[in-house]
């Protein structure tokens, strides 16, 4: 087995080639990035602008891998809101390209395609929690394209394409970008701790409800998917949501942070750092990930943010 992971610069592509190593023993895993060259994880990447239908068919043609895991984009909602036409180009316009490509040279190929929770937007406002029935209604740029995508990989699937459509909730861990909530807490926090900051701390909406997992849950589920998919368990173009089905304000995620550092600060609503299209809840049915892949997000969210206050403590050590 021959698994390509597009998108290997970014925040999830070291965790998902652990566990797809672990699930599909003796799996050769090929990495790209827009650049090509070693990246987080990664001796060496492939470069690979995941835009372009030429250059996917080409390494298709090249690898013939027996899957491929999709993680290429424009990953943050603010830097699609910035760039709305690359967050188009990449998201939607690369994933459909892969997918076609996919079809016209290596139709065996599996297909994990890293979607989000985001596409169903103000559905959330419907149910309690949101199942893979439930329609999309994108409130943003980003969630628009994530929508886009799974859809269109939805109508493939019905002409061959042995895609599985992945659609991740919230989720954090070390290594992410403080373009993110939970990792800009407690970048903050650190820099307090170690004086390097005064004690105030910058947020956007406490009050809004998120379901979050820890990013090596996450991406078990992928490698389950993979697994899965290549036994023959699923059916081409089967949805999973990635979540936990626990709704967790931004508050309490913050006040977690400063019950284990301890430090005493004063919170300061950032203007920057708030959302016109914040949607109030959004949390998911993780049921049947758990019923066909045997997934269950099982890290405490308490280890998750340890594990990224102190990522952020050791970052200001070496500094």
């Amino acid at each position: 087995m021959k698994a390509l992971i597009t998108g290997a610069g970014g925040f999830v592509a070291p965790y998902a080639a652990k566990a797809l190593a672990a699930r599909l023993p003796g799996v050769e895993i090929v990495a790209s990035s827009l650049r090509g060259g070693p990246a987080p994880g990664f001796a060496d990447t492939q470069a690979l602008d995941a835009s372009d239908p030429a250059a996917l068919a080409a390494m298709l043609e090249t690898l013939r891998p027996t899957h491929v895991l999709h993680l290429a984009g424009v990953a943050a909602p603010q830097q699609a809101g910035a760039d709305p036409d690359a967050a188009w180009r990449i998201n939607a316009l690369g994933t459909l390209a892969l997918g076609r490509a996919i079809l016209r040279v290596s139709p065996q190929t599996i297909l994990l395609s890293a979607g989000s929770g985001a596409a169903y937007g103000a559905s959330a406002n419907r149910f309690a929690a949101l199942d893979e029935e439930a329609a999309f209604a994108p409130a943003d740029d980003y969630g628009a394209t994530k929508a886009a995508a799974d859809l269109g990989l939805g109508a493939m699937a019905a002409r061959g394409l042995r895609v599985v459509r992945l659609r991740p909730f919230n989720h954090t861990g070390p290594g992410q970008s403080e373009d993110y909530a939970a990792p800009a807490f407690a970048a903050q926090i650190a820099a307090i701790e170690a004086g390097r900051r005064a004690p105030a701390l910058k947020v956007g909406n406490l009050d809004a409800e998120r379901d979050f997992c820890d990013v090596r849950d996450v991406a078990g589920a992928y490698a389950l998917a993979a697994l899965a998919a290549s036994e023959g368990r699923l059916a081409p173009g089967r949805a999973f949501n990635l979540c936990s089905g626990r709704a967790l304000t931004m508050r309490a995620l913050l006040d977690m942070l400063l019950a284990m550092s301890g430090v005493a600060v004063r919170i300061e609503q950032d203007p920057a750092r708030l959302r016109p299209s914040d949607i109030p809840r959004l949390v998911g049915d993780p049921r049947r990930a758990e019923a066909e892949l045997g997934w269950r997000a099982a890290t405490p969210i308490e280890t998750t943010l340890a594990d990224l206050l102190e990522e952020q403590r050791a970052r200001l050590r070496a500094s």
